[in-house]
């Protein structure tokens, strides 16, 4: 029988399915462009081969294409029941993902990789911090993340892939040095990952390595596909970077070209939070208003993301929202944010409306409530410095300049050379 590259068994007499189906894997889980269309080259030279047809899905959906990843799973859910036992249950987890279902998608995966550690495009979802765990919404979900990939780490050896969201899940928990080790392994092994490029970003960032960061990512990004997954996000951080380097017209130029909304290419989650921060962080430290660029974020949220849902983008929308004067959509997010983290979201929206009317005693109380448990909004440490420079940037406009020296010393400690925020 077939086997996949991770061992498992195929339910494919076709070498072509099973050498596209692996490439189409391989293309997805590194953030390669590519991984449909490999996909659709499985399910053309075999049309009854269901997991052809769930990579399919799991690749629209992960492109916000809903619809296209819906017909896709329901035929691979059509075919699964000719199918192995693996594959049926592989076909299974991600119908739940793929229906919105988080809560039985996470149990179905935690099931299934206790069965098959090694199904990698099963196991995919529950890793990075937009994962089922990252966005889960509880406390404590960076720990559970790690002890996630620590259970699996002895079925994938010294795999690149499980390499690379295993370094990340180390970093986010604090083990930065232990996952420099962990992420060049990886990328010895396929320096072109785009998630391990990024992840080794997130590493000199965490380090406060500004210049080798900005000139490692600056240039991997170079050969990266525009359509490809994580371009729009890898974007922000060579402009946020160049930034910090007070290298203001390539940041502009970056943040135009490949990371606002009608200039990224990308999931419309990663446009809008990356577009929203970095608008945001540009200001706070010391950039001139950006009263068009907000209001053209604010349009794509409320076009893109016109309910609340995803505590993650819900937190960015409102911030959009308020900066940009948009009352009536701030209050609807402020209102209507649901989930594990909506009350988080609600009083981050309520800070937001208060920093943009320059109410600094307010922010100031609306957001210190967060400050302790803003890891259950979901996104990494490095996305979420947005909330502790608001934080900051509202201390300094009090007078209260020692209180923001200490607090940045003791909670990004790492960070203070970044002069992410104007005065301090």
């Amino acid at each position: 029988m077939l086997t996949d590259r991770y061992g498992n068994a195929l339910s494919t007499t076709s070498d072509a399915a099973r050498d596209s189906y692996i490439d189409g894997v391989d293309r997805l889980i590194s953030a390669d462009a590519g991984a449909e269309e490999a996909f659709r080259r499985a399910a053309d030279a075999d049309p009854g081969f269901a997991l052809a047809y769930a990579g399919m899905a799991r690749a629209a959906q992960i492109s916000a294409r809903g619809a296209e990843a819906r017909a896709a799973i329901g035929k691979a859910e059509e075919l699964a029941s000719g199918s192995t036992g693996r594959e049926q249950s592989h076909v299974a987890a991600l119908s739940h993902l793929i229906a919105g279902r988080g809560g039985d998608a996470y149990k179905a995966i935690l099931a299934h990789s206790a069965d098959h550690p090694r199904d990698a495009l099963v196991v995919q979802p529950c890793t990075g911090v937009f994962g089922l765990i990252g966005f889960s919404g509880q406390a404590g979900r960076e720990a559970e993340q790690l002890a996630f990939l620590n259970r699996l780490a002895p079925h994938y050896g010294d795999d690149w892939w499980f390499g690379s969201v295993h370094a990340f899940a180390q970093v986010e928990a604090g083990q930065v040095r232990a996952s420099i080790d962990t992420i060049e392994r990886s990328l010895a092994q396929r320096p072109r990952n785009a998630h391990g490029a990024h992840i080794r970003a997130h590493i000199y960032y965490e380090n406060g390595e500004t210049a080798a960061g900005y000139d490692y990512i600056d240039q991997w990004r170079e050969d990266y596909e525009k359509r490809a997954p994580l371009h729009c996000h890898i974007s922000w951080h060579t402009a946020l970077w160049a930034m910090e380097q007070d290298d203001w017209d390539r940041a502009w130029e970056v943040y135009e070209a490949d990371v606002r909304p009608d200039g990224a290419w990308g999931p419309p989650i990663n446009v809008l939070t990356d577009a929203a921060s970095f608008l945001m962080r540009a200001e706070l430290r010391g950039a001139s208003p950006q009263t068009e660029r907000w209001a053209q974020v604010s349009a794509y949220a409320r076009k893109l993301f016109p309910e609340p849902g995803i505590a993650f983008a819900d937190l960015h929308a409102a911030l959009a929202h308020a900066m940009a004067g948009e009352a009536e959509a701030l209050e609807k997010v402020i209102r209507d944010a649901r989930g594990p983290a909506g009350a988080l979201v609600s009083q981050c929206g309520a800070a937001f409306r208060a920093f943009a009317n320059q109410s600094w005693t307010d922010t100031l109380a609306s957001l210190t409530p967060v400050m302790a448990e803003h890891e259950r909004l979901g996104g990494s440490r490095a996305q979420r410095d947005l909330l502790e420079f608001m934080y900051l940037c509202a201390l300094l406009h009090l007078g209260q300049s020692a209180e923001a020296h200490r607090l940045i010393v003791m909670r990004r400690p790492k960070k203070v050379a970044a002069h992410g925020v104007a005065g301090l």
